[in-house]
């Protein structure tokens, strides 16, 4: 049975890692983690988080004890997360550092952290290869990876939808899954091609799941007036394809070989 399937749910967490209450956005990535978190006890692990924003996977870890250091491009989305960090009461668990992706190896140590979090960065960076090279060198032997990229399929099925023939057509031919130079994204992934991302660094993926299999397809009223539900159908069908690989992200957990 898959970890997300099995889980109960985060904000009913035994211990002391209760996250924030669970979305179709954040329920399957929260739910890998907790499984991590409970996997390494009680320990305090070191996280960084590359593109953080404004701490909302920051500010939950650090409440549950870790160390996180949060490193992002944006000043206003660091002076957030240091306001957050504070009203939380767990500032002196958070290290704010600007910086972007691509300039990620020259801001971290190497085998100095046990959890990494790299969500919607492989999409925007110049090239993502030495980004997840940079993350794969900060993590510990045994160390772990959180990555969340945006799905090719789901664009193309999206655009298709709304009567963008053109530019889906784009997407479906582009090497990269991007649309041109108005898209807002550089590239865009499969559960195939972000693997082999990560396996070119050296890590090992052990999970891949969707997120947001279904929430960005159906209409708002059914989707804000059943949200309990729509999580629980996010969560159980994550992990299977076909649903997964049409998600309009895709959450990759890797490990750095012991």
């Amino acid at each position: 049975m898959d970890r997300v399937t099995r889980l109960d749910r985060v904000e009913q967490t035994r211990g002391r890692f209760a996250g924030p209450p669970l979305t179709p956005r954040t329920a399957v990535i929260w739910s890998v983690l907790r499984a991590e978190l409970d996997r390494r006890g009680d320990a305090e692990l070191t996280v960084l988080d590359v593109g953080g924003g404004t701490g909302g996977f920051a500010v939950p870890l650090a409440r549950a004890g870790h160390r996180v250091t949060v490193v992002d491009a944006s000043p206003d989305a660091l002076a957030a997360l240091t306001r957050r960090a504070a009203e939380a009461g767990v500032a002196d668990r958070i290290a704010a550092v600007q910086g972007d992706g691509d300039a990620l190896a020259g801001l971290v140590e190497p085998a100095g952290v046990d959890l990494v979090l790299c969500h919607a960065v492989l999409e925007v960076v110049d090239d993502p290869a030495p980004v997840v090279a940079a993350l794969a060198t900060a993590l510990r032997p045994g160390g772990a990876a959180s990555v969340l990229v945006a799905g090719r399929a789901a664009a193309v099925l999206g655009r298709a939808m709304n009567g963008h023939l053109d530019v889906a057509a784009a997407l479906a031919t582009d090497p990269a899954g991007a649309a041109g130079p108005r898209d807002t994204l550089r590239r865009r992934y499969d559960a195939a091609s972000a693997a082999a991302l990560l396996g070119a660094a050296g890590l090992v993926v052990e999970e891949i799941h969707g997120v947001r299999v279904l929430a960005d397809l159906l209409p708002a009223a059914v989707a804000d007036g059943q949200p309990a539900a729509l999580v629980e159908l996010e969560r159980a069908l994550a992990a299977q394809p076909p649903y997964r690989d049409l998600a309009a992200q895709l959450h990759l957990f890797a490990r750095r070989p012991a």
